[in-house]
């Protein structure tokens, strides 16, 4: 069994944490929260690690820096 604990927020802020838990058909505001999290943090790191993404390419032969003859 998972503990868990008491937050205060806002009534607009409850409001809006259901609206989104409808919107994400999640049975609980706990698993909205989770599924928000989840997606801020996937959003962190791809903006983070994703810099170079689409401009990297293979390496080939031709990229060698030595002269294997």
């Amino acid at each position: 069994m998972t503990e868990t604990t008491t937050i205060r927020v806002s009534k607009k802020t409850a409001e809006a944490l259901e609206n989104i838990r409808e919107n994400l058909k999640a049975e609980s505001l706990d698993e909205a929260i989770q599924s928000l999290i989840k997606k801020q943090r996937k959003a962190f790191l791809e903006q983070t690690f994703g810099i170079d993404r689409g401009k990297i390419t293979s390496f080939t032969e031709a990229d060698r820096g030595e002269d294997r003859n």
